[in-house]
């Protein structure tokens, strides 16, 4: 097994705190508070909401995953109440009015955005629901949180970049497509980016692409190529997979001969074609086992309510509460040389999505068989 794998493994089996988001103190320290419930009996309902359904990870994996660990868990009989916000705040919090509704014994929920969801997480806390924050920090009184190392995905993603641009980083500009300014994470992927790629390239362009949305960042990057001039353009930073996919349809639109390398995350699956197809450079494998797996763990153990010593051993601070529990999951660079390696395990894609008809000559160049 390869350096790589191995680390990869070691994401799967278990689960390391970033340093860019630690802070002092363990889950013990944060306390679960004196308001938490009596030990639970009977069968569990748990209250599971996801932001969007364009970005094809949450119905694809983080759904199926958390369902799985939550009944493993709360036994045959546990509920799993489901639903998506389709990227609208509003329709969010009248999810959470509804999970109350249905008096929930917990709550997952991934914020579409982290500072209006707050006084939908007080109401729950209010009502005795605790609430998981799930791969966003939402604010208000959250019991508990999981997510990647985010910093550290901007990071991986600028590395990348800076590597593969070599000596072309002197030779022009890169244009920067960061996510929406609703999501915590995408402060942290632009910090940990620039973290990296300052002093070292040009950024000629950078935009906060709202809601994350393909034809927004389709729309930016044509004012990019439109302001810098598409002969003075060497890379593109793109904070997510699905940007990445507007990015390149506006690229081919201005008709470069050679497209320059463009980033990404999530390890879609259409973007992982791509990288076969040498579209896109790169994305960023964040492993959905574990980071679901863990959200399902402290719910199910703050509805039985059970502390979260033995699950959470690290702190975070959001903007309105210090040392909530936390998990953080270790992300990985994945381009055409990574690929082989996660086919087939789960919280990845198979070898029939993957080689489809139209990527067959791709997949058997890059030994994918």
């Amino acid at each position: 097994m390869n350096a790589h794998l191995r680390r990869a493994a070691v994401a799967v089996a278990a689960v390391s705190m970033a340093a860019g988001l630690a802070a002092c103190g363990s889950a013990k320290e944060a306390g679960d508070g004196g308001d938490k419930k009596k030990d639970k009996k009977g069968p569990l309902t748990i209250g599971l909401l996801l932001p969007e359904n364009q970005t094809a990870r949450y119905e694809r994996f983080d759904k199926p995953l958390i369902e799985k660990k939550i009944k493993e868990l709360g036994g045959p009989d546990v509920k799993v109440l489901y639903e998506n916000a389709k990227q609208d705040a509003a329709v969010q919090q009248q999810q959470v009015d509804t999970m109350i509704t249905k008096k929930v014994d917990a709550l997952i929920v991934d914020a579409v955005d982290a500072k209006s969801i707050a006084s939908s997480v007080k109401k729950a806390n209010d009502k005795g629901i605790p609430v998981v924050a799930y791969d966003r920090l939402a604010e208000g009184p959250v019991k508990a949180y999981t997510s990647v190392d985010n910093e550290r995905v901007g990071k991986i993603q600028a590395e990348s970049l800076l590597k593969e641009l070599g000596d072309n980083a002197d030779k022009g500009q890169i244009v920067m497509m960061n996510g929406a300014i609703t999501d915590p994470n995408a402060k942290m992927y632009k910090d940990g980016a620039h973290s990296v790629l300052d002093g070292k390239v040009k950024v000629g362009k950078e935009y906060d692409t709202k809601e994350w949305k393909p034809e927004n960042a389709n729309e930016n990057m044509k004012g990019a190529i439109s302001s810098l001039g598409k002969e003075n353009i060497v890379g593109v930073y793109s904070a997510n997979d699905g940007m990445a996919g507007g990015i390149i349809t506006a690229l081919r639109s201005a008709g470069f001969d050679k497209l320059p390398p463009v980033t990404g995350q999530d390890a879609e699956l259409s973007a992982v074609q791509r990288i076969l197809s040498d579209e896109q450079f790169m994305s960023v494998y964040k492993p959905y086992q574990p980071e679901a797996e863990a959200a399902a763990s402290m719910a199910v153990a703050l509805a039985q309510g059970k502390g979260l010593d033995s699950v959470a051993k690290s702190t975070v601070d959001s903007g309105s509460q210090k040392k909530i529990p936390a998990i953080i999951v270790t992300p990985f660079a994945l381009t055409k040389a990574d690929i082989g390696q996660y086919v087939g395990k789960e919280g990845f894609f198979t070898l029939d999505e993957i080689c489809t008809d139209k990527y067959k000559a791709q997949c058997d160049q890059a030994g994918l068989k």
